[in-house]
């Protein structure tokens, strides 16, 4: 394999849990999204959660997405991810078809099989089929895009077969990035992901090169990879700063991790970022955090997001604003618009 440019293309993902209610969620994600517009970011990437405010905000980010459209011109919209098992894949195509066009073609499509079992049960089906329901659901997907005819004999209007060069799908595992790598999709790799049961130290990058190694060597003959790495990135021009809230945001955590039985619980800030691989401290500190993280010598794609550290609203902007000035930069990103593909 060839090397890859350190980092090709810059990021921002918002979770939408600002400190607000719903409607201020939505508002001020759609502001850090433009903001990051304006700082020259290629693409803007939210999540799809159901229920569970505290974990997620968003449950419709196509309609989301719509609205961010509206007050951008060039940065990509992605989905990281749509939770495709529960959703109508006939209904999925019509949407992202429809907002690809409005949008002038910015869409990249994230989906995978989701996190949240209890979400599954509320709508009526078992979490344990999810995989398969997932394949099953992405080949519709797919068959609708490219104008096939659907069960009945209809086809999909308006048909958009050019989103097919556009999914990108999310896994833990060694066996769905190879599916990804296989399909010749994208990979979108999690800024952080449960470790084996007692191995707390394990690195993240050490649980993602053997689901790199699996998409690479999928991929087939000639087709680019595109792999982005999500991270939790915050940056603060004084180190204190960014400490302090790291302290703030992080500590929410402690009974969570308290109830997984790990040492973090009862740890200092140092061991909470650890736990929930966070790059945080200045721009110099971020840059040499990153460096040392492995998966971004194979990644494409850097999408930066602030959670689980969730900062103030204004600390967000500025933390947007230095990735892009000075972190992204030292890791060979050049800026300028991400590449549409037609």
């Amino acid at each position: 394999m060839s090397a890859l440019p350190l980092l090709r293309r810059l990021g921002f993902f918002t979770r939408v849990l600002d400190a607000a209610g719903p409607a201020e969620r939505y508002r001020l994600a759609a502001e850090q999204i433009a903001h990051a517009e304006q700082c020259g970011y290629d693409s803007a990437w939210v999540a799809q959660h159901h229920f569970h405010e505290g974990e997620g905000g968003l449950p419709a980010p196509l309609v989301f997405l719509a609205h961010v459209a509206a007050r951008t011109t060039r940065i990509r919209l992605g989905t990281g991810i749509i939770t495709l098992p529960l959703e109508l894949p006939i209904r999925v195509a019509e949407d992202t078809a429809v907002l690809d066009l409005l949008s002038g073609g910015r869409l990249e499509v994230g989906i995978g099989p989701g996190g949240n079992m209890a979400a599954f049960r509320a709508f009526g089906l078992d979490s344990e089929d999810r995989g398969t329901i997932t394949v099953g659901h992405l080949a519709t997907l797919r068959d609708a895009w490219a104008g096939r005819a659907l069960p009945g004999g209809d086809v999909l209007y308006p048909a958009h077969p050019g989103l097919d060069a556009r999914v990108w799908q999310a896994s833990f595992g060694v066996e769905g990035a190879r599916r990804a790598g296989l399909a010749g999709d994208g990979l979108l790799l999690s800024r952080t992901q449960p470790r084996p049961d007692g191995q707390w130290g394990m690195s993240l990058a050490d649980m993602q090169m053997p689901m790199l190694d699996a998409y690479f060597a999928a991929l087939p003959a000639g087709v680019v990879p595109r792999v982005l790495a999500s991270r939790s990135v915050f940056v603060a021009d004084d180190r204190g700063e960014a400490f302090r809230l790291a302290e703030a945001g992080l500590g929410r955590m402690r009974p969570r991790l308290a109830e997984a039985g790990h040492p973090a619980a009862n740890g200092s800030v140092h061991d909470l970022i650890a736990a929930y691989d966070v790059h945080v401290g200045t721009a110099e500190d971020v840059v040499a955090s990153l460096r040392a993280d492995a998966t971004m010598l194979r990644a494409t794609d850097l999408a930066v997001q602030v959670h689980s550290i969730d900062p103030p609203h204004p600390a967000v902007l500025r933390s947007i604003e230095l990735v892009a000035q000075r972190v992204a930069p030292a890791l060979g990103w050049q800026g300028g618009a991400m590449r549409r593909v037609a």
